[in-house]
């Protein structure tokens, strides 16, 4: 028999936050959209469901980080049902993510007799004054090597360093190197699962658990199912990308869909309940927008239909930093500090991504 019964709003796997409903003392209380033949009658978690225009509603609070929401065709017998998630702690928070790390490390590894401090090093010494200004979390996905220098050299020194600024400060793994472009685009479980675990197994040595974190953004944000099953099972359960759809850009899209990028676009954030996985979307890539275009950028968010996004992932990559870099940009902390401004007077406030998914 063909199913009667087809979820709206929410869908499989939709991650729910303050701007998707009504917040209460106990939970988020949203509403449910489902398509059915109009003579049936429908129940929503046991409720009796309203019909207009065809569809079917009804209110459902969600009470916990896990919800199932069952749909039953009292007219059929059929009976339909989804598991969503409510993160209390998600919208109106923003971070500054940085991808292709790994010069500023080879910098301190070959200055470290001259330096006193990780903060020395020019870059990080503007990531840290971002940070006492704004306040802003930062998260640097790494690679683990370049010309002349891989992780396995950094010195383990300043570590208590690291530590002392884990509040602020994150580092998880991003690729092996910058080149070939998309490594990881038909890479199988052991490939990434090979590069990931030395990656972090550096990470541990010169700077240590606090500033790990279960988040992370593939170079080039394109795998294989087993390729992201690999970054989760080596504890990044929340991959980040662009998830571009309808354009001539490149996905950076993992391995889902057209469909379920196109939901990306919309929602920013879904989790593959078959995979475990949860996605985010980047709301800018800094060095791809001019920077009189960065506000106008982020504020025409408020001119389509899902509005501002939820949680903003300010998206940078390190190397145009460097005035040696073919690609320098001049403009690269005026850039930075204007999209945090911007997150700022909107009313962001900074926060991990990683403490913004997951249940208290």
């Amino acid at each position: 028999m063909n199913p009667t019964i087809q979820f709206l709003s929410p869908i499989d796997g939709d991650m729910l936050h303050a701007r998707d409903g009504l917040t209460t003392a106990d939970g988020l209380e949203i509403d449910v959209q489902v398509s059915a033949p109009a003579s049936h009658y429908l129940t929503i978690n046991g409720i009796g469901a309203n019909y207009d225009r065809g569809v079917f509603s009804g209110k459902v609070r969600l009470r916990q980080y896990a919800n199932t929401i069952t749909v039953h065709n009292c007219t059929t017998t059929e009976t339909q049902s989804i598991r969503v998630f409510w993160l209390p702690n998600f919208a109106g928070h923003y971070r500054l993510s940085i991808d292709d790390n790994i010069w500023f490390l080879r910098d301190i590894y070959q200055q470290q007799d001259n330096y006193q401090s990780l903060f020395d090093n020019p870059y990080l010494g503007f990531l840290k004054q971002v940070h006492t200004a704004y306040g802003t979390k930062v998260h640097l996905n790494l690679f683990y090597q370049t010309e002349g220098f891989n992780l396995s050299q950094f010195p383990e020194h300043f570590k208590a360093e690291w530590q002392a600024n884990a509040d602020w400060l994150r580092l998880s793994f991003h690729a092996w190197g910058e080149f070939p472009d998309k490594p990881y685009q038909q890479a199988g479980y052991a490939q990434v699962a090979h590069d990931c675990a030395i990656v972090q197994e550096q990470i541990q040595r010169f700077a240590g658990e606090a500033v790990t974190g279960p988040i992370t953004t593939l170079h080039w944000g394109e795998a294989t199912v087993e390729g992201s099953r690999a970054l989760r099972d080596a504890g990044y359960i929340g991959q980040l990308g662009y998830f571009n759809v309808d354009d001539a850009l490149p996905p950076v899209s993992y391995y889902l869909s057209e469909q379920q990028r196109r939901h990306m676009k919309k929602r920013f954030v879904w989790h593959d309940n078959q995979e475990n996985i949860t996605f985010i979307r980047s709301s800018i890539v800094i060095d791809k927008t001019e920077l009189p275009d960065i506000v106008p950028y982020l504020d025409s968010y408020a001119d389509k239909p899902s509005g501002l996004p939820p949680f903003v992932d300010l998206l940078v990559h390190e190397q145009y930093f460097y005035p040696f870099y073919e690609a320098y940009q001049p403009d690269f902390r005026n850039r930075i500090l204007t999209a945090v401004q911007w997150a700022t007077d909107k009313g962001y406030a900074p926060a991990f991504l990683g403490d913004c998914l997951f249940a208290d």
